[in-house]
């Protein structure tokens, strides 16, 4: 994406629009996260002291970062990823890789996918993205950063050599500014010189790091794409503003809680193997409490179901609650796992149940359908307090 956390601050308020937009916070104290490209002309960068961009940028807007919102357009993105191919790589928030062979009659020639992609973003979500596609992750993800803001790179194997020789060397995937530095002092500023410095000298200067960085230069990465299952969980919580004692104001918690999480599970084509729930009472104690499924879910009755008999476990009448959460641990690609035909023909229900209530807040808005059992009672969150997501990605 294309300055990802400012370009969803502009989307937001429209006022922003064409202006250097800074996300980083306080102009004092505080790093810099993002910035358009406005503000970037003027010399600001990402992991900037937002100090150093206020000098650099004197008219400069900065604005908090606000990690809910950017989780949220995030998963549309992925969303639509996903709608192309199961195997995608995210990178972070706003990147990621996708495997796209074998989806040719399914969405035309490899150019015509990525094509495709931009458009889809951008109805989707109002925003631009800069589309790289070559045979390998790191000249796709080069080419994805050559031509920025909505840009989009083709670089086929038989260009390659031509394209990459006149970057400069911190083009190089691994290549900071340390190392940069190091290759520089040896003479070697571009990507051609790398590859005429040759493998006994740059192994000899930098060990395994020089044989890496030589693959690069002649376009060898053989890494596939990966999406990294095993090592995530997604997950919400909600401090209160008043301390819960009452089951019944727990349950509807736990139910939105639940909606949350399977919501996120579903656009994230996972479930999971593992619920847990977490409770800290009034005195700050924290309890936790988990249970493996035997089959993995993103089901909304059964994550709800699970993490009431959960908080049974953990939790004692009349003991004041301050927080709930709920985490799916463990997770696999949805549909992974077995059913009996009775098992199946309910979920069935429910899983057509929840697509019809996600297709129509996805349209209308989260308050535009809400179940019978989320009216019944009354309870205070606190609105400083927002859910979170976990996701321990594998990174490359």
């Amino acid at each position: 994406m294309d300055a990802f956390y400012a370009a969803v601050e502009i989307l937001d308020d429209p006022a922003l629009a064409g202006k250097p937009v800074i996300v980083g916070g306080s102009r004092v104290r505080g790093v810099v996260s993002s910035a358009s490209y406005e503000a970037r002309a003027s010399g600001v960068r990402s992991a900037m002291p937002t100090a150093q961009a206020a000098r650099l940028c004197p008219a400069g807007i900065f604005v908090p970062p606000r990690m809910e919102r950017y989780v949220e357009v995030s998963r549309s993105i992925m969303r639509v990823f996903r709608s192309f191919t199961p195997l995608v790589e995210p990178l972070s928030l706003d990147e990621a890789f996708l495997d796209m062979a074998g989806t040719e009659r399914l969405h035309g020639s490899v150019m015509e996918a990525g094509r495709k992609v931009k458009a889809r973003i951008r109805e989707g979500t109002g925003l631009t993205a800069s589309v790289g596609v070559s045979y390998c992750k790191f000249v796709a993800k080069l080419a994805s950063d050559l031509e920025k803001p909505d840009g989009f790179t083709v670089i086929p194997h038989a260009d390659v050599g031509r394209i990459l020789a006149p970057l400069p060397v911190g083009r190089l995937w691994g290549v900071g500014p340390k190392t940069q530095a190091r290759l520089e002092g040896l003479g070697l500023r571009t990507i051609a010189d790398i590859r005429e410095a040759g493998e006994r000298r740059l192994v000899d200067r930098l060990g395994d790091l020089g044989l890496h960085i030589l693959r690069l230069a002649q376009g060898e990465d053989d890494r596939r794409v990966e999406p990294a299952w095993e090592a995530r969980s997604i997950g919400a919580e909600r401090t209160f503003e008043r301390d819960l004692s009452a089951t019944a104001a727990m349950d509807k918690e736990l139910l939105s809680l639940a909606e949350d999480v399977g919501t996120r599970l579903r656009d994230d084509a996972s479930a999971a193997r593992t619920v847990s729930v977490k409770v800290r009472f009034h005195d700050f104690r924290t309890v936790t409490r988990s249970l493996t499924l035997d089959c993995p879910t993103d089901i909304t009755r059964e994550l709800y179901e699970t993490a009431c008999a959960l908080l049974r476990r953990a939790w004692s009448r009349g003991a004041r609650v301050r927080l709930l959460g709920i985490q799916a641990q463990n997770l696999v690609p949805a549909g992974t796992g077995q059913l009996t035909l009775f098992d199946a023909a309910g979920r069935d229900r429910d899983r057509r149940l929840d697509s019809a209530i996600d297709a129509v807040r996805q349209k209308l808005g989260p308050d535009a359908i809400v179940r019978a059992r989320s009216l019944e009672g009354e309870s205070i969150r606190d609105t400083g307090s927002a859910g979170r997501e976990q996701r321990n990605a594998r990174r490359p």
